[in-house]
């Protein structure tokens, strides 16, 4: 790729601006004029720098796929009035030229393309937003978003934030969702000013971003973030979103530790952290534990299939449930086999050949999958008896680094400092507690994905997240892409070519 930056502030009238930028000019020119007692709400929070402006851009330009994009960059926008960290609650934002032109691209002009919403958080840590070109020469920034790039060359404008993380004291949860719920606010409240629709925008991450990403689709305009958000001088305005992109979510944290013993129970080897190894008595008997809680855990969702059937387990872990995740790896797997990949070699599959020479999966072994899969993760997965997990590292405070967040763990705990997250706090980083809930405007249209070779997490933890949003009236395309690890991204075609369905 080539990468041109242009450091040049542009006239103020320079180009065909859009009605939305004639706004903030006359904003800019003619208030002041009127006096204080004139002034709109957008202009009062001018002093509080929550009002976009439209002339502090670079140029910045890349050849993609045979054609030159060139973009007006606005980076390093603080979206709050009283950051808690300057240094990452800041957006960059990316807007095609062709919109200050009367241009459009793939259908869209400057009032109808949507906003394409990525963040960079992994591992619950703290994160800087994605860029169209390497920051600094290709320095600090790293290489850029290949999402990104590809938003811009089909007509989406980008706005990505970052957000505070678990290794500093003021980045505890919920820190780093409030953090993108703001930075959503910031657009909306400027939707008038800048190009793009932010009544269409669509959130994007992957593993702890993914887990972003579902927890703002899922959790809109809830009262219970509205302190927080009050504290940073969030822009007064909605933060609700159209659609939902969420690659591996590592979600539903203060239950998934039973999520991955009910898979993964029968599976005693484990590569983790640099480690590998044999669990051993103590973390047999805690596998076993956890994977017996898992049935009444499911059973008291009272999740139904598509056909208005129970998903259930009994005792054993054994039942439709169990049943309803093979059908999702069969699905993956034939999925698979209809563009020709070779499965012969899986003993653990049942594939039949018909009549017309096509191959069909017919069942899926479930514990032959789980020794093809492997374990990865001790348990337990998540919440570690020793606290020593990034998740417990998550749910500290701004004086405890680390605390628990099951009230196994807890009772378990082998960590001299073994103290209990408040239940609120854990409350707030699990999308499952807001979908359809009071008070919470859900997204009406999802795209979840979770690799078929992914072992951070359960099968159960994104299919529980698919069925509830399903069940309740949401929209949701779901999959187990076949031999996937742990990664997103990976299918950015089929990514947009879903959100320019629900978006047209």
């Amino acid at each position: 790729m080539r990468f041109i930056a242009s450091y040049q502030l542009p006239p103020s009238r320079q180009g065909s601006m859009t009605y939305r930028i004639h706004n903030f000019i006359l904003c800019s020119w003619i208030f002041p004029m009127l006096g204080v007692f004139f002034l709109s709400t957008v202009c009062s929070q001018a002093q509080n720098s929550l009002v976009f402006d439209p002339a502090k851009f670079v140029v910045q330009t890349q050849d993609f796929q045979g054609k030159t994009l060139k973009v007006r960059a606005y980076e390093k926008v603080v979206y709050v009035a009283n950051p808690a960290d300057a240094g990452q609650e800041v957006m960059n934002i990316y807007i095609p030229e062709e919109y200050f032109n009367n241009g459009t691209i793939n259908g869209y002009n400057a009032e109808t393309a949507p906003i394409f919403f990525p963040n960079k958080v992994g591992g619950y840590m703290p994160a800087q937003p994605a860029t169209f070109i390497p920051q600094n020469g290709g320095g600090s920034g790293g290489p850029p978003s290949l999402a990104v790039v590809t938003a811009l060359s089909k007509g989406y404008v980008v706005a990505s934030a970052g957000a505070r993380g678990r290794i500093s004291p003021k980045g505890k949860a919920p820190a780093g969702i409030v953090d993108l719920k703001a930075a959503i606010r910031y657009l909306k409240f400027n939707d008038k000013l800048m190009a793009g629709n932010a009544n269409k925008i669509i959130s994007n991450g992957t593993s702890a971003g993914g887990a972003m990403s579902t927890l703002l689709g899922a959790t809109g305009n809830h009262p219970d973030y509205e302190p927080y958000l009050k504290e940073l001088g969030a822009a007064t305005a909605t933060d609700d979103i159209l659609g939902v992109s969420a690659y591996c979510p590592i979600i539903n944290l203060e239950n998934a530790d039973m999520a991955y013993e009910w898979q993964l129970n029968k599976i005693h080897a484990f590569k983790f952290r640099g480690k590998e190894g044999t669990l051993d008595v103590n973390a047999l008997k805690v596998s076993d534990e956890l994977m017996k809680a898992f049935p009444k855990y499911v059973n008291d969702l009272k999740l139904k299939d598509n056909a208005g059937k129970k998903l259930e387990l009994n005792a054993e872990g054994e039942g439709s449930f169990k049943e309803y995740v093979k059908s999702y790896l069969a699905a993956s797997a034939q999925k698979a086999l209809s563009v020709g990949v070779d499965l012969s070699k899986y003993a653990f599959l049942k594939i039949e050949i018909d009549a017309s020479n096509r191959s069909k999966v017919l069942s899926v072994d479930f514990d032959g999958y789980m020794t093809y899969l492997e374990r990865m993760k001790t348990p337990p997965a998540f919440d570690a008896l020793d606290n020593s997990s990034p998740e417990n590292q998550l749910f500290g405070t701004a004086t405890i680094d680390k605390r628990h967040f099951t009230s196994y763990a807890v009772q378990k705990s082998t960590s001299d400092a073994s103290t209990m997250a408040d239940a609120q706090q854990i409350k707030m980083m699990n999308p499952m507690n807001y979908v359809g809930a009071k008070g919470a405007k859900t997204s009406q249209h999802w795209r979840v994905r979770h690799g078929a070779k992914d072992k951070d997490t359960g099968f159960a933890v994104p299919i529980i997240l698919a069925t509830t949003l399903q069940n309740k009236g949401f929209k949701i395309d779901f999959a187990l892409p076949w031999d996937r690890p742990h990664s997103g991204d990976y299918d950015l075609e089929e990514l947009f070519n879903w959100m320019d369905g629900i978006c047209k």
